[in-house]
């Protein structure tokens, strides 16, 4: 099959009315636009509701004032350039600052902004640092998307990392077995780089981001195939998100044909407030509920995955919203308190930890190490107000 096609300009998507594209112009021109002609297929003109169409074309609530741009904090992690280290064993390279197309949910939006350099070329430091922390057992590569990477680029990055003897797994996070997955059916290149690298001792894993049972078409089982069969493990990770895959059976759909392409259903994800992100969100007690009913419509397999918060304290795993209370747990942590428990009230229209009341007395948000390089002209006027005050 012939390489997709990509577009970076909305103007050249010819299924979008003029009269639309010109109302949407000022949306691409504040959160970047990137996708291809074979997701583009996937979508359904003629349902303007369609959830394919939702998580890649830029819609108008987009402009609405919401959340900010590094909603987790990620900025305070970055123990070298483009490397963080959040938690002990985990250490992420951010590789690449290009995605195969740009979801509009994205909540690493503000690498697209051409005043952010989070991403590094030169991973040098990176490894240098890995390296010297024997702690560190599994490195993510992640950006962006790391398989967007040249297959050269990525046999060098894999090659130094299987170098370091305390780095027992690699991940590379990535949208391509949705976006292109051609890319990886079809290199088979890379395909001899992950079987050489990815072995019984020390794997190789792919975080999928897979968000919609439509996005799971031949091409992608191909692909799945693939990696399986290049001694990859494919794991997926989806926020849930509002008018996208916010109904259980879309949910549960989603989690039957990933178990039965041999992918394991990992993490549902709230949805980050991130600046552009308003029109996606959901409230803690309805993604609870969605998922939980989701469940109902699945195997024991499917059932393996955690609805978790990416919070800038840790990952916070949701074990049950009931009576106007939320019960939850650290599952992962920066301060180390895994495993512990938090019992708070949970408000109706609470959509994040920090909604919670007594959140607080859980975690400190962390002292800023570095600004990020984000022109103000692009905050949302909120974060604008709070930058002047500051």
């Amino acid at each position: 099959m012939a390489p997709p096609k990509y577009i970076t300009d909305i103007e050249k998507v010819s299924q979008i009315p003029q009269e639309e594209k010109q109302k949407l112009k000022e949306v691409a021109d504040r959160f970047a636009f990137r996708v291809n002609d074979y997701y583009l297929n996937l979508i359904d003109w003629n349902d303007p509701n369609d959830p394919i169409r939702k998580l890649v074309i830029p819609n108008e609530g987009e402009l609405q004032e919401y959340g900010r741009w590094d909603a987790s904090d990620e900025e305070t992690n970055y123990v070298v350039p483009g490397c963080q280290h959040k938690y002990s064993t985990t250490a992420l390279l951010i590789v690449s600052e290009v995605c195969g197309a740009y979801c509009r949910y994205c909540f690493r939006k503000r690498l697209f902004n051409n005043d952010v350099k989070e991403a590094m070329n030169d991973v040098e430091p990176g490894l240098k640092y890995i390296s010297e922390h024997p702690e560190i057992n599994n490195v993510l590569l992640t950006g962006g998307d790391s398989l967007i990477l040249s297959t050269k680029k990525i046999g060098l990055i894999l090659e130094r990392l299987r170098s370091i003897e305390h780095v027992k797994i690699i991940r590379f996070g990535s949208k391509l077995p949705a976006f292109n997955p051609m890319r990886i059916s079809e290199d088979q290149e890379l395909l001899d780089l992950f079987k050489k690298y990815s072995t019984p001792e020390k794997r190789i894993y792919v975080m999928a981001h897979i968000n919609h049972p439509r996005e799971i078409t031949e091409e992608a089982r191909k692909a799945f195939q693939a990696l399986h069969d290049a001694n990859v493990i494919v794991v997926n990770q989806t926020p849930v998100l509002k008018g996208i895959n916010d109904d259980p059976k879309v949910l549960g759909e989603l989690l039957d044909k990933l178990s039965w392409a041999g992918v394991t259903p990992y993490y549902f994800f709230v949805n980050r407030p991130v600046a552009g992100n308003r029109d996606f969100v959901l409230t803690l007690e309805e993604v609870y509920n969605i998922v939980e009913q989701a469940k109902g419509y699945t195997s024991g397999l499917g059932k393996r995955v955690r609805l978790s918060m990416s919070h800038s304290s840790g990952k916070i795993e949701i074990l049950a919203i009931e009576n106007g209370m939320a019960y939850l747990k650290y599952h992962q942590s920066r301060e180390g308190n895994y495993g512990k428990f938090m019992s708070l009230e949970c408000p109706k229209d609470a959509s994040w930890f920090d909604d919670l009341p007594g959140n607080e007395l859980y975690w400190e948000k962390p002292i800023k190490k570095t600004e990020l390089s984000v022109s103000i002209t692009n905050m949302p006027a909120k974060e604008l107000e709070a930058t002047a005050k500051n």
